[in-house]
């Protein structure tokens, strides 16, 4: 497959600097790119490549100085280079519509139009799915489930009773949604009273979710994960969490029961949030934070316990300066000794 810049800037609507007829026959790292392929650059971290670079031609932020090569430039260069990537690596092509026989779909089941249900699925009693469903192997759906059109559960991903899934969803290899929240009552002999997790878990349109992640189904109500939200890998989400529209959160991430997390947040790995607080929209949370209390829209935070990015930041620069502090304290104290000494001598 094979295109000329000036047909991939027409793509992405970008602007071409250079020569327009270059051929270009894939996308590459900026680092790696040969000849032929075309590469992006959207971190500074990578600005040394520009010069290095063997790719043909290069996408670029309209405020990025040119580095002599043919270039495209663009207001978002990660996007455009993600808007590329479907055009020269297009989807893997989706299996025949069909019930493999090995399969186990419940007699009451409803399959809608152009599904693929792979080997050893199980499906339960009175569960839907809608239009264009594929189901990869092995995985299960519990009885009284619905999946919308378009959505996609890929192999040993495992749906529990009464989940409700939108439409174009998509969820990756052995993730489980709708298993029993962690609830447990102390009871005076020192053991624990197991609390009844009755209700259940909806995920709405356009949720991406990825390997591994646990969803918990709601001790009453519903756990809730919104339209557009996109999961990592390796996420814990509890009873009644909330998950506001078109958030991202990054893997090993964990929430605790009954915290809404709002709309359009950012969050970084290993994220550990306690139970029973909110987050605002629009919020950016920092790698290895531990989050202990709400905080409003258009925060960001970072550290552990969180806190304001930029208080986290001086704790930082401070932390690094303690030992030369302790040691400046150390020759202060003992300066005063000495003072104090001669004072009283005299």
């Amino acid at each position: 497959m094979m295109y000329t810049v000036a047909e991939l800037a027409k793509l992405i609507n970008g602007e071409v600097e250079g020569d327009p007829n270059v051929e270009i026959t894939g996308i590459a790292k900026i680092e790696e790119a040969c000849p032929g392929e075309m590469t992006f650059l959207a971190n500074p971290q990578y600005e040394r490549f520009l010069e290095t670079t063997q790719a043909s031609a290069i996408i670029i932020s309209n405020d990025q100085k040119a580095s002599g090569k043919t270039v495209i430039r663009v207001p978002d260069p990660y996007l455009s280079f993600a808007e590329l990537l479907g055009v020269f690596y297009p989807p893997e092509k989706a299996p025949d519509p069909g019930i493999d026989s090995s399969a186990h779909v419940s007699e009451n089941a409803k399959i809608g139009k152009n599904c693929c249900i792979g080997a050893n699925v199980v499906i339960g009693s009175d569960s839907s799915l809608g239009k264009n469903v594929i189901i990869y192997p092995n995985a299960f759906i519990g009885d009284h489930v619905v999946i919308g059109d378009d959505t996609t559960l890929h192999a040993g991903v495992s749906v529990r009773y009464g989940v409700r899934i939108g439409s174009r969803v998509t969820i990756q290899n052995n993730s489980v949604v709708g298993s029993a929240g962690f609830g447990f009552a102390p009871k005076e002999t020192g053991d624990y009273e197991k609390i009844p997790q009755v209700g259940n878990v909806i995920i709405e349109d356009d949720v991406e979710i990825g390997a591994g992640c646990t969803i918990d189904r709601a001790t009453l109500g519903a756990t809730r994960i919104e339209k557009g939200v996109k999961l990592d890998n390796l996420i814990q989400v509890a009873h009644n969490v909330v998950i506001g529209k078109n958030t991202v959160i990054a893997a090993q991430t964990g929430i605790s029961g009954s915290t809404e997390i709002g709309e359009r947040c950012m969050i970084g790995g290993q994220v550990g949030f306690v139970g029973h607080i909110k987050l605002g929209n629009g919020s950016m949370v920092g790698a290895q934070s531990g989050v202990p209390k709400s905080f409003g829209d258009g925060s960001k935070i970072s550290g552990s316990p969180a806190k304001p990015h930029r208080e986290e930041l001086l704790i930082q620069v401070m932390q690094k300066k303690l030992t030369d502090f302790y040691k400046r304290l150390d020759l202060l104290e003992k300066q005063i000794e000495e003072y104090q000494k001669k004072g009283n001598e005299r």
